[in-house]
């Protein structure tokens, strides 16, 4: 499998990862013994890069982590491990971005308690805290290096220019932002900015959120999802405009003898040597077909095939809520 390096002078990864969320209840109900099983997949597959969070399911999903490291112990050599702290409850249970090194610290200390490990391979403020500099945030994640619990450190939903200021106080090794054939505006800069300072690019929800899959969500499936639910890409017009515009791709992926989600991951990494996509499932079958992409090579033609299918800007719907829009940094 195609290889990245984690930042500047990290080790490489392979260039496909495993987005833990879906270790949590987040896309659906989930059951250890299935995480543990995509996690056994991805040995098998060469898939080395976990990235998880402090708030997937509250804790859930660095649990089944650590739990899955103590079950198999080669394991450890095996992933590198990314989680991320920053999102928090404030006295009146409203949801605050915390950067401070107490915070960051305290959170940290939880996560490598339940991941059961000494140091994570990279942590990531997973919002910025906008009520103090970006260089003040940096500094608390490089004192956690310096500290010996985190061995590199990154940035989730920023902007180009917050990554420079950023990167010039210590070395941004990732960043991560949603990334896919239906969300494409890092290409406006960021992706560009990770390139130009050596930092690994990291997309999440590289299948837009099961757009671009063989077999999308139901309508039905989606009502269950709270996130999904109230979100306008999802809301009842989008939704269905967005499955007939995605059927396009769906065909040509048969004709390409392929799967939708094979292809959508392809063309991800096909966008630049430092993308590390992180796409999560909880299933067996759709994880073959992701690693399936990331060794897939498309040429010139696929490449401009796909975009003929699903040209920039073909996405009905933003892509949060206003709600969901407090916290990621808007830039274009």
């Amino acid at each position: 499998m195609k290889q990245v390096s984690l930042g500047q002078s990290g080790p490489k990864v392979s260039a496909l990862g495993i987005g833990a969320m879906s270790f949590s209840d987040f896309y659906g109900k989930t059951t250890d013994e299935n995480s543990f099983a995509i996690l056994d997949a991805a040995m098998a597959a060469g898939v080395t890069h976990i990235d998880t969070a402090n708030v997937y399911g509250m804790g859930r999903s660095e649990s089944v982590i650590g739990a899955y490291l103590r079950a198999r112990p080669e394991a450890r050599d095996h992933f590198t491990i990314a989680t991320k702290a920053a999102i928090a409850r404030d006295g009146d249970g409203n949801r605050v971005f915390r950067n401070d090194l107490d915070h960051l610290e305290s959170e940290l200390d939880a996560s490598l308690k339940r991941l059961g490990v000494e140091a994570v391979d990279l942590f990531y403020a997973h919002r910025r805290d906008k009520a103090r500099p970006i260089e003040e945030s940096v500094e608390a994640l490089a004192t956690l290096v310096r500290k010996g619990k985190a061995k590199s450190i990154g940035l989730s939903e920023i902007a180009p220019v917050t990554l420079e200021r950023a990167h010039a106080v210590h070395p941004v090794a990732a960043v991560q932002s949603e990334y896919s054939l239906s969300t494409r505006s890092p290409e406006l800069g960021l992706i560009q900015a990770c390139a130009r300072i050596g930092a690994t690019f990291v997309p999440f929800s590289p299948i837009g959120r099961s757009f671009l899959t063989d077999h999308p969500l139901s309508w039905e499936a989606v009502q269950t999802l709270p996130f999904l639910a109230s979100n306008p890409r999802f809301s009842e017009e989008n939704y269905r405009a967005n499955i007939a515009t995605t059927d396009r791709l769906r065909a040509l992926a048969r004709d390409m003898g392929t799967s939708t989600a094979a292809l959508a991951i392809a063309w991800v990494l096909a966008q630049g040597d430092h993308m590390l996509a992180i796409p999560g499932t909880r299933s067996l079958a759709h994880f073959q077909q992701l690693v399936d992409g990331a060794n897939l090579e498309l040429g010139a033609d696929g490449l401009a095939a796909i975009d003929a299918a699903l040209p920039p800007g073909w996405c009905a719907g933003d892509r949060y809520s206003e709600d969901q829009w407090i916290g990621p940094e808007r830039y274009c």
